[in-house]
């Protein structure tokens, strides 16, 4: 029950929940005052009931306009990238039901409009992945969790995920093709010490070197097709310092000015594919440079720990299914291994 508080004025002040948060995570509170305890109290509690409703209003709030108020009520703590990645599923994704009252989606509406989001082909030709259904329904149901509706979620059916054996090209043949080119440095700061693109493009020689180490201090993402400089990490298990490689050392001297990787998020990409290209190699996108890193520590029996600092993995969960993989070269070897070893036993007498 709400408590009031007497003022030096004689009057009497009480505090309501708002049911909002700050850019901190805690709850915002407002606060009435009234000339007695009693009155000071019933208005409070007035108050905090009538923004109750107006939250769990849902009288004309469509779908689309409840993931429009999700976004809004998390713009100051969520990344740019992933306000941008909600608005993109708010424009592409579960077109049939983003304009129907929530109040209306019942269970089976909900299931069927995932169903049929499921066989959705986008931009590229191919059906979009179940992954990208996962996430996208992660948003939808945040969004309707909000504003409590009906809807039993346990009986939702998502895709399920496939799993693929993913090829990587061998640390070899990238260091060789990638020699004395203009992304040499951002490959190798990916593929060597496992730094992202997003904080590849935001180090720097001012603030990011500093003798023989090489630190994470902030990111530089695109939003709009514009770049956006963020102070930090993208999680705090992301900021971490390396020691640099006197080679790669010699490429960071080379650079001239103070960015070392002044290059669109689409330019580096663009550049690495085309690479690949062009020397006949698989295409893999600039991102699983990181999972060649996490695969040589995995080949080089690196402990978990300094595994995941280094890669700044915030669990072996992460790590170990997502991350880490084997090479083509050393699945070969294993299976050389056992098939020999099966073979001699055949060849007993």
């Amino acid at each position: 029950m709400a408590k009031a508080k007497r003022l030096p004025s004689g009057n009497y002040r009480a505090q309501y929940s708002t049911g909002e948060k700050n850019d901190r995570g805690k709850y915002i509170y407002g606060s009435i005052t009234r000339p007695t305890e009693k009155e000071a109290i019933h208005a409070a509690l007035e108050m905090e009931l009538k923004k109750r409703g107006e939250r769990h209003n849902t009288v004309g709030i469509t779908l689309a306009v409840a993931i429009d108020k999700y976004i809004s009520s998390t713009c100051n703590v969520l990344s740019p990238t992933t306000i941008q990645a909600y608005k993109k599923i708010r424009e592409f994704a579960f077109q049939d039901i983003m304009n129907v009252p929530i109040k209306k989606i019942t269970t089976m509406m909900l299931n069927e409009a995932v169903n049929k989001e499921a066989a959705r082909v986008v931009r590229t030709g191919k059906k979009i992945s179940p992954k990208t259904v996962r996430n996208e329904y992660g948003l939808v149901s945040v969004a309707l969790r909000e504003f409590d509706v009906d809807i039993n979620f346990s009986k939702i059916r998502l895709p399920e995920k496939h799993k693929k054996i993913k090829e990587l090209i061998h640390p070899e043949v990238i260091m060789d093709i990638i020699k004395d080119t203009s992304i040499e440095l951002p490959v190798l700061l990916a593929m060597w010490l496992s730094f992202s693109a997003s904080e590849i493009r935001g180090l720097k020689k001012s603030t990011s070197v500093s003798g023989d180490y090489i630190t994470i201090h902030s990111t530089v993402v695109d939003i709009g097709g514009e770049p956006l400089e963020k102070d930090g990490a993208k999680e705090y298990d992301r900021v971490r310092r390396h020691k640099i490689p006197p080679y790669i050392k010699t490429l960071i001297d080379k650079v001239e000015g103070d960015v070392l990787v002044d290059m669109k998020l689409r330019a580096l990409y663009y550049h690495w594919i085309k690479l690949l290209k062009k020397n006949n190699l698989p295409l893999m996108s600039f991102h699983a440079l990181r999972h060649v890193n996490a695969s040589v520590m995995l080949k080089l029996k690196v402990p978990d720990k300094y595994a995941m600092e280094r890669g700044g993995w915030k669990s072996p969960h992460v790590m170990k299914n997502i991350y880490q993989h084997t090479f083509a070269d050393e699945r070969e070897t294993v299976d050389e291994t056992i098939n020999d070893y099966f073979e001699n036993l055949l060849k007993k007498p």
